[in-house]
């Protein structure tokens, strides 16, 4: 199971899913109100979605990957429904329960207000703007990967253009859906994960971009450090997306954490959470 970045969709994932498909069944999907998903409206778990997809269609216990806010998302479905999951990867994720500093949140407030006017920022952020220029959707996008995906020390150049234009599309669309989808929120898990890591008894192995914001490459470190018998991979030169900017080697590190649990079956499946249309005999989506 394949859960996908916030600043993402369950594209991030066609290297892993095309190379991994050739020995497991590989599932990716989208959030609710994310890419091809339906909207999320009211109030959305995330990661009881995961849980009831996995029931939906007939998994009863994968390994699961997720990325940045998808490795929040994964930790609290395991946490929470520990006996269906056999392995956990965590990708430069987020945690249930941490507080991000002030440090990085000024630094990604002076990110996007440097793309869009605040005032224009707060009427997308609130819905309630009429209209959403297309342009304001490009520049936000292309400052927030490159705050993220391009990361800390390094610039969009630093990013080959199969890295930086997929980023960039899935940043606008996710933007897009945000600013114009139905009011949502996502319930706070109590007690949450920050406080709850020494319950994880699933193999798990935690990755990291070593040019990832500080403050995203600290939570990995206490991922770590806070999971018992955790297996840790750092990669150089690396931001936000490892799957998207370094898709061999983690696919490398995938193939060798379920090889050495002896996780396996075959099959692949693509498709959007909710939606009526995916795809189970093919390698698109």
């Amino acid at each position: 199971m394949f859960v996908h970045a916030g600043c993402a969709d369950r594209r991030m994932w066609q290297a892993q899913f095309e190379a991994l498909a050739a020995r497991y069944r590989v599932i990716r999907y989208d959030w609710r109100g994310r890419g091809e998903s339906a909207d999320a409206a009211g109030e959305v778990v995330h990661h009881r979605d995961l849980i009831d997809l996995m029931d939906e269609l007939g998994v009863g216990r994968a390994a699961v990957v997720g990325a940045s806010d998808g490795g929040r998302i994964a930790l609290d479905a395991v946490l929470t429904a520990p006996d269906r999951f056999a392995a956990l990867v965590l990708i430069a994720a987020g945690l249930s329960g941490h507080r991000w500093p002030d440090s990085m949140v000024e630094r990604a407030r002076q990110c996007l207000h440097g793309a869009v006017p605040a005032e224009r920022l707060r009427r997308y952020e609130e819905g309630a703007a009429e209209w959403i220029d297309p342009a304001d959707l490009d520049a936000v996008a292309e400052a927030e990967a490159e705050f993220l995906v391009a990361g800390e020390g390094r610039d969009r150049t630093a990013l080959r253009p199969e890295v930086w234009e997929p980023a960039v599309a899935m940043n606008r669309l996710t933007r897009e859906r945000m600013w114009s989808g139905p009011p949502s929120v996502e319930p706070r898990s109590r007690p949450a994960a920050k406080e709850r890591l020494a319950e994880v008894a699933t193999p798990t192995l935690v990755i990291s971009g070593l040019a990832d914001v500080p403050e995203i490459l600290e939570v990995s470190a206490l991922l770590a450090r806070g999971i018992a018998g955790a297996r840790r991979l750092e990669l150089p030169d690396t931001g936000h997306l490892p799957p998207l900017e370094r898709p061999s080697e983690v696919t490398a590190a995938l193939e060798e954490f379920l090889g050495s649990l002896g996780y396996g079956s075959f099959g692949y499946r693509s498709l959007g959470y909710g939606s009526l249309g995916y795809d189970s005999s093919g390698y698109g989506g």
